[in-house]
């Protein structure tokens, strides 16, 4: 197969588009990829580093308000779809997939008006403005979750999960909490507000840092790179035990989240594919500063199912926090219960089948 796949802006865009390719590799060795990106999102790095041929378009987002920036805007869209459409002359793909992010808009709708097959991947249950513009033109459109089916097209609509899920529960993981200084014997959570930093979790967290030595599980409080110092400076004082593990960043993500009982966090839709493709107990803080609020309606979708409890920010402080992290880590019956349940969630077929 020849593949043409596009993605980008965010790890949420790219991760799914990264793992569509790998399990299109798998099962068709042979297969032609070409990734087409954004000068200025974060897949240039990230897809480069995998060995995938890319190819970079210049083009940038709408401004919500009234911007002479939008013209401009108008003007790369234009010219990225001219510059997509020779790509897709040259590269003659049997299929191009879009993840979302802007350029994917570029990129699709020209292979569309070339009558090549198309189709679109939405990650979370509020669809995103350039998937919204696509479905009128595109052939398939796979959701990651069930509430965003209504948002499309139904005759083209279909829900196949996050293809990233089926390739993080198919990792294996030789990871040991020993290799940072904890016991490979206790029970961990892990807190993480992504990779830089969640300014309310990390309060909240330190609000509370000193009361997680009286537990008898042990924490691992991921601040984020550009937090991570301050953080430590506001900590200077206070005395951390043995039992939390103060880091500013897990570049091995994969590995270690097999080996968490518990993940406190925020609620993107990669964040929540990984989650559920392990069954990991949740605490799920949805950042209120998203496109449409979609992450507390991601979060709600898991609630909904026993798989995760919620707490909004502006009730985030130390003792809700705790409070949480207790309920579930003193309770083994409730954490397997819900466990289990986020599983169920995370138990969906192979995306590519339907996506190709």
């Amino acid at each position: 197969m020849r593949l043409i796949i596009s993605g980008g802006g965010t790890g949420g865009h790219i991760y799914p588009a990264l793992a569509v390719i790998e399990d299109l590799l798998q099962q068709e060795p042979d297969s032609e990829i070409l990734y087409v990106g954004s000068e200025r999102g974060l897949e240039g790095g990230i897809v480069k580093k995998q060995g995938i041929k890319f190819i970079p378009l210049e083009i940038q987002g709408f401004k919500r308000s009234l911007s002479i920036e939008n013209f401009k805007t108008v003007s790369l869209f234009l010219k990225s779809v001219k510059k997509s459409k020779q790509i897709i002359r040259d590269f003659r793909p049997d299929v191009v997939i879009g993840t979302g992010g802007y350029v994917s808009g570029a990129v699709v709708y020209a292979a569309a008006r070339m009558k090549v097959p198309t189709l679109i991947h939405e990650q979370n249950s509020v669809v995103g403005l350039t998937n919204k513009f696509l479905s009128r033109f595109v052939d398939k459109i796979g959701v990651g979750f069930e509430a965003a089916k209504g948002q499309f097209p139904a005759k083209k609509v279909e829900f196949v999960g996050n293809p990233r899920a089926q390739q993080v529960a198919n990792m294996k993981s030789d990871f040991k909490w020993s290799s940072i200084g904890l016991s490979d014997d206790k029970r961990t959570v892990l807190i993480f507000g992504g990779s830089q930093g969640a300014p309310r979790i990390n309060s909240a967290v330190v609000d509370t840092i000193t009361k997680f030595s009286q537990r008898d599980y042990q924490v691992v409080f991921v601040t984020g790179q550009k937090r991570y110092d301050g953080i430590m400076q506001e900590l200077t004082n206070i005395k951390v035990a043995d039992n939390v593990k103060v880091l500013p960043y897990i570049d091995n993500m994969p590995s270690v989240l097999p080996k968490v009982d518990l993940i406190v966090g925020r609620s993107g839709a990669t964040s929540i594919a990984e989650i559920t493709a392990l069954g990991i107990p949740a605490i799920l803080i949805p950042s209120p500063y998203v496109t449409a609020d979609h992450q507390t309606k991601n979060t709600l979708s898991l609630v909904e199912n026993d798989a995760a409890l919620m707490i909004k920010e502006p009730e985030l402080n130390g003792e809700s926090l705790l409070k949480s992290i207790d309920h579930l880590m003193l309770d083994n019956q409730q954490r397997e219960h819900m466990a289990e349940q986020s599983k169920k969630m995370g138990v969906v077929d192979s995306a590519i089948g339907y996506l190709t």
